[in-house]
């Protein structure tokens, strides 16, 4: 027979044996997260996941500042742009059922959408080579604000009303928010319900993704929602957004949930089962060259220190996101942040140093800029020529945008201005070029005198104006 002090002993062994070890990678991590974790910020929650398992889960500051509540794992928060991988699963789940083809033409889904020089497919909207201008860029050219509230329509009719795309499809890369936009259109299309309800039946519901959604309107309660915020003078302001459009955007969630989405690229659960469908989602497209786009399916494939990785960021208003995997670790940092100086990318692969510091393959290396370089740079300008600035004065209109650009000179910079707001100045950049406001205006003349420019702003290019 068992002495009692023996007994006690093995007792007091089972349960130390069940307890959750504690691990010393722990400290290394909260402190990346030190600025968030303060009772007076915003900041954002993390989760590790390793094995199979939510290694470590923690929220770090508060989710709405007005009434002090706490961020949790359980916080659900905007995701940006990490929602166009679940858009593009929810088209290969369509693909499965036999319900489109990533070569159909876009205009199988929307007739009325106007037909180019070269075909556009859906294909072609997945991997960003559609040549397709960025609707986010086109609302900010016309001076609106995307975080008001849009209807589906009115951004719809902006993007068809570009007369010309920004390259013949297929021939490079360009990020545009218009072609998930549109596919979520086309998924709705194809699957004759609306994506938050095709998602919600065939995604989160059968991985018990509970607080995950599509959020396609204004006006629905959103539990547990945590707030966006940026900074400001004097601690943080409220940076509130209206905007409820979905395909670019749109997802919210959880931690939690987001621990489930990344354990389905183990062993998805999803669809007719089985790993071809996760395969294909890390497929490249091509581009007419037959090289790679450099896009997958929603996700970005890469290496981080000799490791392959998988992964997208997102942003709006306040909210940042990041998803990283490191599949071959069976390894993943997800980190959601309600300020908009969050940079949860870096800090994601400062998780993944803390981490994985024996697994890597290959020293940390020195991504920094040289300042110096950079700044010289960015102010280094073209010689001025001998041009008149008054010969570029006046109205300028856009069809594609349907809306009028005024010029202006005062202390003796060339000034524009969507007509009547503010103004901002330019910078000569060569003969008959200038630049402001993260814009290029290439100016043309006839028999000497300016009559329209063509302007490129990131994700839209050649856009022209002609002068009134």
């Amino acid at each position: 027979m068992m002495k009692p002090l023996s007994l006690l002993f093995l007792l007091l062994l089972i349960v130390s044996s069940c307890e959750p070890q504690q691990d010393s990678s722990r400290p290394g991590i909260d402190k990346i997260f030190a600025e968030w974790d303060n009772p007076d910020t915003p900041g954002g929650a993390l989760g590790v996941v390793k094995d199979g398992k939510l290694f470590y889960a923690k929220g770090y500051g508060i989710a709405d500042l007005e009434h002090d509540v706490k961020i949790t794992p359980a916080s659900v928060f905007y995701t940006g742009s990490v929602s166009k991988h679940f858009v593009t699963f929810c088209v290969l789940l369509l693909e499965e059922q036999g319900k489109l083809n990533l070569d159909d033409e876009i205009q199988t889904y929307l007739p009325d959408f106007p037909r180019y020089d070269q075909p556009l497919t859906i294909r072609h909207f997945v991997h960003h080579t559609s040549g397709v201008r960025d609707n986010l860029t086109l609302m900010a050219l016309r001076g609106e604000n995307y975080m008001d509230h849009h209807e589906v329509n009115e951004v719809y009719e902006l993007i068809k009303r570009q007369s010309v795309l920004n390259f013949t499809p297929g021939d490079r890369y360009l990020y545009s928010n218009s072609c998930y936009f549109m596919l979520a259109m086309i998924i709705e299309k194809a699957a004759g319900e609306s994506i938050k309800d095709f998602a919600r039946k065939n995604m989160f519901e059968p991985l018990g993704m509970n607080n995950t959604l599509f959020y396609d309107d204004i006006t629905d309660i959103v539990k547990n929602r945590v707030f966006s915020y940026q900074r400001a003078d004097d601690g943080f302001d409220n940076l509130v957004s209206r905007f409820d459009l979905v395909g670019s955007g749109g997802v919210y969630s959880t931690i939690e949930d987001m621990f489930l989405w990344d354990q389905n690229f183990y062993d998805n659960k999803l669809g007719k089962g089985g790993p071809e469908i996760m395969e294909k989602m890390h497929e490249e497209g091509l581009l007419n060259s037959g090289e790679s786009s450099g896009y997958a399916f929603g996700l970005a494939n890469g290496s981080y220190r000799g490791l392959r990785t998988v992964g997208h960021a997102g942003s709006l208003a306040g909210y940042r996101a990041h998803f990283l995997r490191f599949p071959d670790q069976n390894f993943s940092v997800i980190i959601l942040s309600n300020r908009s100086d969050g940079r949860p990318g870096p800090k994601a692969y400062e998780v993944a140093d803390v981490m994985l510091k024996d697994v890597f393959t290959e020293e940390k290396k020195n991504n920094q800029t040289n300042q110096s370089n950079l700044s010289a740079s960015s102010t280094e300008q073209a010689e001025s020529p001998d041009l008149n600035l008054a010969d570029f004065t006046g109205d300028y209109y856009c069809n594609d945008l349907d809306i009028t650009y005024q010029f202006t000179i005062e202390d003796d910079v060339l000034r524009f201005a969507i007509k009547n707001r503010e103004a901002f100045d330019m910078q000569i950049t060569g003969v008959d070029q200038f630049r402001g406001r993260g814009r290029t205006f290439r100016f043309s003349r006839q028999g000497g005198k300016i009559t329209g420019f063509e302007m490129d702003a990131g994700r839209v290019r050649n856009l022209a104006f002609t002068r009134n």
